[in-house]
Formats: C-alpha cells, sequence, structure tokens
C-alpha cells in the first residue's frame, strides 16, 4: 500500500500499545520518513511493531532547516509522518509550526484520528462534554499559575488541564483557592496504563485524596473541573442574553412599559422580569 505525497499526523498510544490503530500502523511502515518528538523513545515503539521506516528528530525547537528537509522529501513525491511521544501531535505537544508552514507550501496534511488523553479522560469523568475548554499544562509559577485560574474562574465550559507529578499538589491546591474548594473536580491518572485511576468529588476531597496517597502523586495527570455556573441567589434578576438583546434594540424606540410588553412576547421571558431589568440596567 503506497501511501500519497503528504505529511501525515499519526497519533501513537498514551500507555497501551494495543491502542494504537492498524491504519496508524499502515501508514508508518508505508511513508518515506517519520518525523519524531523523541527517536529514541519513538524507536522503541516502532521495534515492538516491526516498522523499519526512517526516523529523523522533529520538536519545538527544531531549526529551520529540519522543516525545510522534510518539506522537500514531500515535495519531491515523498510521504512523511508526524508522531509525538504519545497520543495525538500538536495535543500539548509540538508540531504546529510544521503543519503551518506545510500548508503555506500548499501540502496536503493527511490527520489521523487516534489515542487523546484529554478525549479518553472527558468520555469518562461524567462533567458536561457538549462544551468544554482544553488549557493545556498551566503555568509552572505560582503566581502566573493562579493569574491563569482566575481568567477561568466564570467560564462555563468543563475546563480540562494536563498536570505533571511534581506540580499536581500544589495545581490542586491552587485550584481550591481560586476555583473554591466546593467545585466538582475529576482527576485521571496514567490513563489506558496499569494504575489507571479516577479521582472524583469536590476540589477540596480531590486534593485530600492526592495529598494523603503518594502513589497518587506519581504519573502523568489529566484535570477535569465542573465549569462555572451562577448561584441561585445571584439570578433573580437575570434575563438571557437574546433577551438581554432585544430587550435593548426596543428600548431605543419604546417607553420601558412597552418594550418589556412586547420583549416577553418576542422572547418568552417574564414581563415583570423584563420591566425590571430595564429600570435597573442603568
Amino acid at each position: 500500500m503506497t501511501h500519497q505525497s503528504a505529511l501525515y499526523i499519526v497519533p501513537t498510544p498514551i500507555g497501551n500499545l494495543g491502542d494504537i490503530t492498524q491504519r496508524a500502523l499502515a501508514v508508518l511502515a508505508d511513508v518515506d520518513l517519520i518525523a519524531a518528538e523523541d527517536t529514541r523513545h519513538s524507536g522503541k515503539l516502532l521495534q515492538h511493531y516491526g516498522i523499519t521506516t526512517p526516523l529523523i528528530s522533529y520538536h519545538d525547537h527544531s531549526n529551520a532547516s529540519q522543516a525545510e528537509r522534510i518539506f522537500a522529501k514531500i515535495l519531491a513525491g515523498e510521504s512523511v509522518a508526524l508522531i509525538s511521544d504519545a497520543g495525538t501531535p500538536l495535543i500539548s505537544d509540538p508540531g504546529y509550526r510544521l503543519v503551518s508552514a506545510a500548508r503555506e507550501q500548499g501540502i496536503v496534511v493527511v490527520p489521523l484520528p487516534g489515542p487523546c488523553a484529554l478525549i479518553a479522560a472527558l468520555s469518562a469523568a461524567g462533567l458536561p462534554s457538549d462544551r468544554f475548554s482544553f488549557e493545556g499544562f498551566p503555568p509552572a509559577k505560582t503566581a502566573a499559575r493562579k493569574n491563569g485560574f482566575s481568567a477561568l474562574l466564570h467560564d462555563p465550559r468543563t475546563l480540562i488541564f494536563y498536570e505533571s507529578s511534581h506540580r499536581i499538589d500544589a495545581s490542586l491546591a491552587d485550584m481550591c483557592e481560586v476555583f473554591g474548594s466546593d467545585r466538582r473536580c475529576v482527576v485521571a491518572r496514567e490513563l489506558s496504563k496499569t494504575f489507571e485511576t479516577f479521582l472524583e468529588g469536590s476540589l477540596a476531597q480531590v486534593h485530600a485524596k492526592v495529598c494523603d496517597d503518594a502513589n497518587q502523586r506519581k504519573g502523568e495527570f489529566v484535570v477535569l473541573l465542573e465549569g462555572y455556573s451562577m448561584p441561585a441567589s445571584e439570578q433573580e434578576g437575570q434575563i438571557s442574553a437574546e433577551s438581554e438583546r432585544v430587550l435593548g434594540v426596543l428600548l431605543e424606540e419604546l417607553s420601558v412599559k412597552q418594550a418589556s410588553s412586547l420583549a416577553a412576547k418576542i422572547t418568552g421571558e417574564k414581563k415583570n422580569k423584563l420591566y425590571q431589568w430595564a429600570l435597573n440596567r442603568d
């Protein structure tokens, strides 16, 4: 099977070698060159599957000549696969600069679906998954980390972070301080590996479990937080964004009473609530 001249984005297992897809194996065996984040690490994976395709190193600190070498091969009719140490390349991993530059040169980029820690964690966390925000690794320094969390305090989406073993304790402590100890949290550890673990509960509860058990501070982590929801005590007097927009337009031409009455018919919001909002908006 000969693949077309292109740059292939190939996911590799995040832990369990059995998670690699048949298509990924076929592409890795068939392309002319594999660009890997760490050739020694990836070489073990390829050896496991008997794949002898040549490897070169490509990571965020690679110089422009390495990218040009990759592009030259593709433009000459060959095919190249990009892989990271684990999971889907470009997801909290190097590679987007290479893909961006490839597209600028008119090179075909072919993504393969496959393992991704944040998606695996989200699918099993039991938190809302219709809207979520992946935030990658929080900053290493405490002040920057807290500032980053503070900017997300009122985000209604499920928030997803990656974290390392030597900062998981500090990150959870800062989350408790910024988001509040009652915010619902799930920590997924060592996904697809022998000691895969899910801890769930309030931030305070999950942090306590991590602090109390040294084993829960080992490995690689995905931290998921439930999004912000306005407390019931603050919801009184609030109207939907659509109601606010409609009422705002009507108030430009009509009295508060007339605008509130018409907006209620248009949006289904209660007239008295709209009337009170209009009186208080200034």
